[in-house]
């Protein structure tokens, strides 16, 4: 239960998030799309950013909402729908702060300019009250989603913040208001306010701490806040967001200089001016965030479902190992281990997967990997497929684990209902978006991520559920995770790996590789791990096959000089010949270092992966042997 935050910040330094919209285009966000609008047509990758703060030692999140008013939501045609961008939008945010972290409802200017008079558009005579009301659709929409502060911030005109402030008193009085003006240059306002008395004014007109955000670089800022210091002598508690220094253009990109280490030593400086919530603007990223918490020595907050705490009824079931589970104890030592993914069908006939799953179990393979509605497409339940499979043939089966379907109380009672039915493996993954499903209806839930799986599932091993109870036995379950190597930025996802595997993980499964030499790259940057990584080989089948993976697919590289070799082919039949060739000579060059396999049956086409299969069992290979430690 959070403490009431204006009670708690009186006597605290919180640490808030850095920039949102500026992070968003940093991973991927095509640059020029409305990121307001991403809180309905792509929720998780929102949820994602604010899972990094938090991550990095955000102590409260902005909602990705500074610009969902009516007049900026217009140029989308959404202007209809801004109580709703704000309700999701928070409600976003939330699920990600869960218990621990605080939510602050972002509202920015209207995109009217101040000082206002009243002026004509091509649809419509624009009034104070309409711009009062933009406001008012856009704070009933934040407090709605479930926001816990309002923060109104980067204004430039006294006059539109004190409105902005007097339409969030009257119509959520509940939620506290932090308010931020910009102030360029020698503590003023572009309109010469100084700083001290729009301070005045916006706590005057209701607002519970005052400050600054954006400008032109931290130097403006520290003075600004230097200035604004009496208030905090009067008891208000001043707010500092700076951009990480002035922007230049390298290129088509916007490069912010400042070093995180920099800016933490800025930030002490105005901690000792009164500022008691610290946060970052343009260019500041999750990296700016950790630099803050350690220099300010400010505790991390932890994620809802990483650390699983026992009641002290359950002493003994807290302070038991977690298993390595049924796979890896059952992998049979001096070979290289072998898993095989087959996908549920989109129907009920599931006698060719089985069929598969048999031959595969025949040929050797160590475990059938399952996915649970890959892309969001429907398909048979993988818990019920894996279960056959396991009663007919006796493999191991690995079924994937979404957050994306089922809430937390869902997903440990089908933990639980998987243990019944003898499963031993589970890979825990977020899920793919729910906005390319093939169902009408559908949304995530991504109550937990695949961080939040791991953790749940490490709890169940030691024989409590999430609430810290006892559940009367120990799961056996192998925990997996996924891992995207992106051999031209590998940290932010090594960085997860590493959190993936202090939360219990013990072994990785990739995504696609296509190369011996990216493969040797990614299993000497993990090098450090104490964790198995089964590469993913995917067979490719024709030159159309190989350009939708490198071209739709994220995270999937297919080398151009591959992608070439088949389009050379007029003929498919000729195409995959050469593409299930250069296949057999990756494995073989592989084999013999990685510590496991983990082959993709193109299409479900089983008898494809089976080939490989007898390849590596015929000659032998072993490996790099590290699985040896888990035998039986």
């Amino acid at each position: 239960m959070k403490p009431d935050f204006i009670e708690y910040i009186q006597n605290h330094v919180v640490l808030a998030d850095g920039a949102l919209g500026s992070y968003l285009f940093e991973q991927g966000v095509e640059r020029g799309r409305n990121l307001d609008l991403l809180n309905l047509q792509s929720p998780d990758v929102v949820f994602s950013a604010h899972e990094e703060y938090i991550r990095s030692g955000s102590q409260l999140i902005e909602s990705n909402t500074f610009g969902a008013n009516r007049f900026k939501l217009r140029e989308s045609g959404a202007e209809e729908q801004v109580f709703e961008i704000n309700r999701v939008g928070a409600a976003i945010a939330c699920k990600a702060a869960g218990h621990q972290v605080y939510v602050a409802g972002s509202v920015g200017p209207s995109g009217i300019a101040f000082p206002f008079e009243e002026e004509e558009t091509d649809q419509e005579k624009i009034t104070l009250d309409d711009i009062r009301d933009s406001f008012k659709q856009q704070v009933l929409g934040l407090a709605e989603g479930g926001a816990d502060v309002l923060i109104i911030e980067t204004f430039s005109n006294l006059d539109e913040i004190l409105l902005a402030i007097e339409v969030a008193v009257k119509e959520t009085p509940q939620l506290p208001i932090i308010s931020q003006m910009v102030f360029p240059a020698r503590a003023r306002t572009v309109r010469g306010d100084d700083a001290l008395t729009c301070g005045h004014r916006m706590r005057d007109a209701g607002a519970a701490i005052v400050g600054s955000n954006c400008g032109r670089g931290i130097d403006a800022m520290v003075l600004a806040i230097a200035t604004m210091s009496p208030l905090a002598g009067e008891g208000v508690p001043l707010s500092a967001f700076p951009n990480a220094g002035m922007p230049e253009m390298v290129g088509d990109r916007m490069i912010y200089p400042a070093q995180p280490g920099y800016m933490a030593t800025r930030a002490r400086e105005m901690i000792k001016s009164g500022v008691h919530l610290i946060g970052g603007c343009c260019g500041t990223t999750p990296a700016h965030v950790q630099e803050f918490r350690q220099a300010l020595k400010i505790k991390p907050v932890r994620i809802s479902g990483v650390e699983v705490v026992a009641s002290h009824e359950d002493d003994q079931a807290r302070d038991g190992k977690s298993r390595i589970g049924g796979f890896l104890s059952g992998l049979v030592a001096g070979r290289l281990p072998i898993i095989a993914e087959l996908d549920p069908p989109t129907h009920l006939d599931v006698e060719p997967v089985l069929r598969g799953a048999a031959a595969l179990t025949e040929a050797g393979v160590d475990a059938i990997s399952l996915g649970e509605n890959p892309l969001a497409i429907l398909r048979s339940g993988n818990l019920g497929v894996a279960s056959l499979i396991r009663n007919q043939t006796g493999v191991q089966t690995i079924i994937h684990q979404t957050g994306r379907d089922l809430n937390a109380l869902g997903l440990q009672s089908r933990m639980m209902e998987a243990h019944l039915l003898g499963i031993e493996a589970v890979l825990a993954v977020s899920g793919d978006s729910a906005a390319g499903t093939d169902q009408p209806g559908v949304s995530g839930v991504f109550d937990l991520r695949s961080q939040g799986l791991i953790g749940m599932l490490d709890g169940m091993n030691r024989g409590v559920n999430m609430a810290g109870r006892s559940i009367k036995e120990h799961t056996n379950f192998s925990i997996g995770a996924a891992f995207s190597f992106r051999p031209s930025s590998p940290d932010l996802q090594i960085r997860r790996l590493e959190k993936k595997a202090a939360g219990g993980a013990l072994y990785a499964m990739t995504q696609p590789l296509f190369s011996r030499e990216r493969v040797e790259q990614m299993m000497k940057k993990v090098s450090h791990l104490d964790i198995l990584i089964f590469p993913g080989i995917f067979p490719l089948i024709s030159s159309r096959n190989a350009e939708f993976l490198h071209n739709e697919v994220p995270g999937i590289s297919v080398p151009a000089d591959l992608r070439k070799k088949l389009a050379a082919f007029d003929q498919v039949a000729d195409q995959r010949k050469t593409a299930l060739e250069y296949t057999a000579a990756l494995v073989e060059d592989i084999a013999p270092f990685v510590d496991g396999l983990y082959l993709i049956s193109p299409l479900n086409k089983w008898d494809i992966v089976l080939d490989f299969v007898v390849q590596v069992r015929q000659a032998g290979y072993k490996g790099s042997g590290r699985a040896d430690r888990y035998c039986a």
